[in-house]
């Protein structure tokens, strides 16, 4: 009997959208019918201790809590909708990333670390998912990762979920947009034990290639992990920084950024200078809003499709009450 032929390197799906709060990924095995699914299944449970099995993780990045000024006077009012729509996601996501500069710094003594109190408080008014974070330069850049390290822990490590593997990466705690030897011998070890069957997630705050130098999106080294990389047929790289959405595809990685949660840049394609859009009264989340991924049947039936919704976040004003209002809108995608 004939089977369809799976190709590995799709073998796993993230369907991740950028999100102006972050981003919603639905992990599947991406699997033909028949018997040979059952063989691949297998083969990665031998190869890497456990089959890849469904799930939903959400990516929100650049909240920057202490920032306030004209590009977004709101403060943490977006970060604190974001916070509610994941509350109420259904199914509830396995994990939540944060892709960096999860405050704004400041050199006033011990503002800093309240800042980061704060972000600990939003935050944590997730509940279900198991949160994790890397630093951006704003956590990070002023003292090396010193602060950071005293309230989060560790700024790069990997995990093991459902399947997957994951690796937050530092490329901001050196001052300077690099991961470092020190890290990358690390990572080295790390992916060692792997065959090139398995699927890496990385999640890391500056874009891990040459985005716009001149702009800062770009990590110096970036091309020595994606050298180490190189040998696996299933990468996605999630980051944060550039404060909008992008999607880079190669043969085997898919690099993702989600928008920030505080204001959004211009196109890195466009001839303009490095401005953050400026703030509108009448959308002042403009830039920031929602984008949620469901899966659909595709077709033939054993591909997977993606049906994608944007929700923009508004800030309405009624009688002197504020509150906020969800807009849904198709997608322009």
């Amino acid at each position: 009997m004939s089977r369809k032929r799976v190709d590995r390197r799709t073998f796993l799906r993230i369907a991740g959208a950028s999100l102006g709060v972050g981003a919603l990924y639905r992990v599947l095995p991406a699997l033909a019918e028949g018997g040979e699914a059952k063989d691949v299944a297998r083969s990665q449970v031998r190869a890497h201790g456990e089959a890849v099995t469904p799930f939903t993780f959400v990516q929100l990045s650049d909240t920057h809590v202490g920032f306030e000024g004209p590009p977004n006077p709101t403060g943490t009012r977006a970060f604190e909708r974001a916070v509610e729509i994941v509350r109420g996601l259904k199914p509830i996501p396995d994990l939540v990333l944060f892709t960096g500069d999860l405050t704004h710094d400041s050199e006033k003594p011990g503002e800093a670390a309240l800042r980061m109190r704060r972000f600990r408080e939003i935050a944590g008014r997730i509940e279900g998912p198991t949160l994790h974070l890397v630093p951006g330069e704003h956590d990070a850049g002023l003292d090396g990762g010193k602060l950071y390290h005293e309230v989060f822990g560790d700024s790069s490590y990997s995990f093991d979920h459902r399947g997957i593997h994951f690796v937050a990466l530092d490329n901001v705690s050196r001052a300077k947009p690099e991961v470092g030897p020190e890290q990358l011998a690390w990572l080295e070890r790390d992916l060692a034990r792997f065959e090139p069957t398995a699927p890496i997630v990385v999640f890391t705050h500056r874009p891990l290639f040459d985005l716009r130098p001149d702009w800062e999106w770009f990590t110096r080294d970036g091309d020595a992990v994606m050298r180490t990389l190189s040998r696996f047929e299933n990468v996605t790289v999630l980051y944060g920084h550039i404060h909008r959405e992008h999607t880079l595809v190669t043969p085997h990685v898919r690099h993702y950024a989600a928008r920030s949660l505080i204001f959004a840049f211009p196109d890195p394609a466009g001839a303009g200078p490095k401005v953050p859009l400026p703030f509108d009264p009448e959308r002042p989340f403009r830039g920031l809003g929602l984008r949620r991924v469901r899966t659909v049947p595709g077709n033939p039936p054993d591909a997977v499709g993606v049906s994608c919704e944007e929700i923009e976040l508004s800030l309405a004003e009624r009688s002197g009450t504020e509150g906020f209002q969800q807009l849904l809108r198709p997608s322009s995608l």
